[in-house]
């Protein structure tokens, strides 16, 4: 680690396999015009080979910026995001605020001054902003505007919670007040643990607000944007959907009522869909997302973090 100062804010970016895109996420995180003290936790969750770890040494060999540097062996998403807060909660015991950028987001140079003074100016407890996708690869304009590419939009203003953890702040309290494992493990190969995470924020009574300064930009490689990738992810969101329902209260019986309603509306909605975008990729998205309800009651769920051993 290197040598402190008073940080006021750490930003957390957990990494797998993807030491290039890692290096652009830490230079657009050394390029803040922030205004006060702040540092970097970079948490490798590949074990057996960290070469995101390797580059993150190399990248602050050259910086002059308080971070820390961890391999997780445990392999899942839900356990290097819980290392990544986790180690920055004990390494800058002084820190109020802890953001999370994925290592395949860049984020603009007054990202960590807007997110920090909002949360400062409105005693928020949890900020998100804006992911806008960088596309690499060529598609439909009807497939770039599918609802998985949509993040929340409008002025600033305080919401109901976030939904991911991809641009967002989350103040020392929340943490203190709910306790570890912050994400919950059993969405640690399934995704969703952030959308679990702010649920349950919502519903301890923590103030939610939206940034719409803060901006960062997500690298959308070419195999994302295929049909399979989609209508796999989109079965996979009704999966977490379904599961966080359970996970916060909601009965066995009133969560099956649930997927027979959304499978029900499901059909007039991607109608409406299809008409709108004049695709059927991004139009099967609302009815995929209620037959992925029903794979997760029936205990058929996807595991798309859980990785080989070796890449």
């Amino acid at each position: 680690m290197a040598e402190q100062e008073i940080i006021s804010a750490v930003v957390c970016v957990p990494t797998f396999r993807r030491p290039d895109w890692l290096t652009k996420t830490l230079a657009s995180l050394a390029e803040q015009q922030a205004g006060f003290g702040y540092a970097i936790v970079v948490v490798d969750n590949d074990g057996h080979e960290p070469k995101g770890a390797e580059a993150a040494r190399a990248f602050f060999s050259k910086q002059n910026i308080p971070h820390a540097i961890f391999i997780e062996e445990k392999q899942g998403n839900c356990h290097a995001i819980n290392r990544a807060f986790g180690e920055a909660l004990t390494t800058f015991p002084d820190a109020r605020h802890f953001l999370m950028i994925d290592d395949d987001e860049v984020a603009h140079p007054d990202w960590l001054r807007e997110m920090v003074g909002l949360a400062e100016a409105k005693g928020a407890d949890v900020v998100g902003g804006p992911v806008f996708r960088q596309f690499e690869g060529e598609a439909p304009e009807g497939v770039r505007k599918h609802q998985l590419f949509i993040s929340i939009n409008g002025p600033t203003r305080q919401i109901d919670q976030l939904h991911g953890s991809g641009n967002c702040l989350i103040r020392r309290a929340v943490f203190d007040r709910l306790g570890a494992p912050f994400f919950d493990l059993k969405f640690n190969f399934l995704g969703g643990g952030d959308l679990e995470f702010f649920t349950r924020c919502r519903k301890a009574g923590f103030t939610t607000w939206w940034c719409a300064e803060a901006r960062v930009n997500e690298f959308v490689p070419a195999d994302r944007l295929t049909a399979r990738f989609l209508m796999t992810r989109s079965i996979r969101t009704g999966s977490i959907n379904y599961l966080v329902d359970r996970k916060n209260g909601l009965p066995a019986p009133a969560a099956l009522l649930k997927n027979a309603v959304s499978l029900g509306l499901s059909v007039g909605r991607s109608l409406t869909v299809l008409v709108r975008t004049g695709h059927p990729v991004p139009a099967s998205h609302p009815f995929l997302v209620s037959l992925g309800r029903f794979y997760a009651a029936l205990g058929f769920l996807p595991a798309p973090y859980k990785a080989s051993r070796k890449p």
